[in-house]
C-alpha cells in the first residue's frame, strides 16, 4: 500500500496513550489516515501523536473516559465538530485484573466490565452513524486469545472479550449492507506495558515462553501492520471474524 492509501480517513482509536493503541495509531498515520487519539491520560497521548507524526501522520489528542456514557457523547460531539465524518474505528481500551473469582469486589468486576466491553458498545453507538452511506466503514475490536482460551486468575477478562467477540459477530451481520466491515484481532502474549509486570518476573516469564510455539513475545508493530491491512481496501470481504495473532498459543 502507498502512503497516501487512506489519505482522507479518519480514524478514532480508543486507549490510544500506549502499547498496542499507540502501535495501530502509527500505523494507520503512515498511511495517511488522520488519527484521533483518546484515552484517558493526556500526557500519554502526546507522546503517541508524537509518534503518529513522526511516522509521517496527524493526529488529535481527546481526554476521555470511553466506559463513561457522558464522554463518549461529548467527545462524538468534538470529533464530528473537528472532522464531519469518522471512517474507522478501533476499540482498543482495555484492563486486566488478574485475580481469582473470590477476590474480586463487585466494583472491580464490573470496572473491568465497563472498560472492555460496555465501552464498546457506547463507542459503536456513537460512531456507526458516521461510517453509513458512504459503502466503507472499518470497525475493529480488540479481543484476545482469552476469547478463545484461558488461563486461572482471569476470570473478569476472559468473560469481557468473549462477549466483544460475540459483539464483534452479531454488530458484523447488523452493518454488512452499509459496506461497514467489523473484524476482532485476538492478540497473544505482546510485549506492552499491561504485560511489564509478567515479563519482568524471570519464572512468570519463561512460564509464558515455554507456551509460545514460536518462542517469543509479539512486538507490536505486527499489531500495528494486521490493523492497516484490515482496514485496507484489500480486506474488504473480512467482516464478522477474529484474527489471532498470538504465535502459535491456541494452535496447541
Amino acid at each position: 500500500m502507498s502512503n497516501s492509501s487512506m489519505q482522507g480517513k479518519v480514524a478514532v482509536i480508543t486507549g490510544g496513550s500506549r502499547g498496542l493503541g499507540r502501535a495501530m495509531a502509527v500505523a494507520l498515520g503512515a498511511e495517511g489516515a488522520t488519527i484521533a487519539l483518546v484515552a484517558r491520560d493526556n500526557a500519554k497521548l502526546e507522546e503517541s501523536a508524537a509518534e503518529v507524526v513522526k511516522a509521517g501522520g496527524k493526529a488529535s489528542l481527546h481526554v476521555a473516559d470511553v466506559a463513561v456514557e457522558a464522554d463518549v457523547l461529548r467527545l462524538e460531539k468534538e470529533l464530528a465538530a473537528q472532522y464531519g465524518k469518522i471512517h474507522i474505528l478501533i476499540n482498543n481500551a482495555g484492563i486486566n485484573l488478574r485475580k481469582t473469582i473470590t477476590e474480586f469486589t463487585l466494583e472491580e468486576w464490573m470496572g473491568v466490565v465497563n472498560t472492555n466491553l460496555t465501552s464498546v458498545f457506547l463507542m459503536c453507538r456513537a460512531f456507526v452513524p458516521h461510517m453509513k452511506g458512504s459503502g466503507y466503514g472499518r470497525i475493529i475490536n480488540m479481543t484476545s486469545i482469552m476469547s478463545h482460551v484461558s488461563i486461572p486468575g482471569r476470570t473478569a477478562y476472559s468473560s469481557t472479550k468473549t462477549a466483544l467477540l460475540g459483539m464483534t459477530r452479531a454488530l458484523a451481520l447488523e452493518l454488512a449492507a452499509d459496506g461497514i466491515t467489523v473484524v476482532g484481532i485476538s492478540p497473544g502474549p505482546f510485549g506492552t506495558e499491561m504485560n511489564t509486570a509478567l515479563m519482568n518476573n524471570p519464572e512468570l516469564n519463561a512460564q509464558f515462553l515455554s507456551k509460545i510455539p514460536l518462542g517469543r513475545w509479539g512486538k507490536v508493530e505486527e499489531i500495528g501492520a494486521l490493523a492497516r491491512f484490515i482496514c485496507s481496501e484489500d480486506a474488504g470481504f473480512i467482516t464478522g471474524t477474529d484474527i489471532l495473532i498470538d504465535g502459535g498459543w491456541t494452535a496447541q
